[in-house]
């Protein structure tokens, strides 16, 4: 799941470094981190989101991602993916192209103060 600077902050203020629960690529991206194959704030005896209150913008708008080639669509790896109506696709579709295209621009600002 690609983060924001705004979704780290937020999740900073839970008390975790940065470091525990991101990962960084090559090309600027920040990353949630997995932990044994779940989400880093997932708590998998109680199968609840640690920071449900303030989860990731991704989070919020899941199943519905973006490619990589900025199509919006329901992701096939959801088990509630027959549950999205086209009314909230479209919905969320807005908001997942709107935030793709913030974390493309940060993702070019780290490079930019790294080079």
């Amino acid at each position: 799941m690609p983060l924001s600077y705004e979704d780290v902050r937020l999740l900073e203020k839970t008390g975790f470094p940065r470091e525990k629960f991101t990962r960084s690529d090559e090309r600027g991206y920040v990353f949630l981190r997995n932990k044994r194959g779940h989400c880093f704030f997932y708590d998998v005896t109680k199968c609840l989101c640690s920071v449900y209150s303030i989860r990731p913008h991704g989070c919020r708008t899941y199943p519905v991602v973006c490619t990589d080639e900025n199509t919006v669509l329901v992701d096939d790896l959801c088990p509630r993916r027959r549950t999205v109506s086209e009314k909230e696709l479209r919905r969320k579709g807005e908001k997942v192209l709107k935030l793709a295209k913030k974390i493309d621009s940060e993702a070019k600002s780290r490079l930019s103060k790294k080079g």
